[in-house]
């Protein structure tokens, strides 16, 4: 099971580290008939992310701020049993982890710009306004006598 679909990208030029990655394989409660009491097809897999070298220092720092709830001892864990084959599974934990770290290393977005009411439109509400206030005036009982 050495043959993975290849570098798994977080963001730009930067992979998960192959070496870096730690694979654990136990029995699945999935799908797989017979197959499920005889192969360890779930995959847990665990990248140490306060430790890693692959990643930027500002992407670490960031990832490491955000996924802090996710994170043991620095170490974050993905799962992935919902395919009958290990090497699926393999490739489905890969996947969720760089989408994982690619969307805790992602830029903050940038701050928002307040614009300004423009004046005709305050103009207009305050006109309307009155015009319903006439209107519900007029319907008033004074003038039924």
């Amino acid at each position: 099971m050495d043959g993975m679909s290849g570098p798994h990208v977080i963001r730009g030029s930067v992979c998960l580290p192959e070496a870096e990655l730690v694979w654990r394989f136990s029995r699945s409660s999935g799908p797989g008939g017979a197959n499920v009491n005889a192969v360890d097809t779930q995959v847990d897999l665990r990248f140490d992310l306060a430790r890693t070298e692959a990643l930027p220092e500002v992407w670490k720092q960031r990832a490491l701020e955000r996924l802090s709830g996710r994170l043991i001892d620095g170490v974050i864990s993905v799962r992935a049993s919902e395919h009958r084959s290990q090497w699926r599974n393999r490739e489905t934990a890969a996947v969720r982890l760089a989408a994982l770290l690619a969307e805790a290393t992602a830029p903050p977005p940038r701050p928002r710009r307040p614009t300004r009411i423009p004046r005709g439109i305050n103009e207009r509400r305050l006109r309307e306004k009155k015009q319903h206030s006439q209107t519900k005036r007029a319907r008033s009982a004074r003038n039924w006598d």
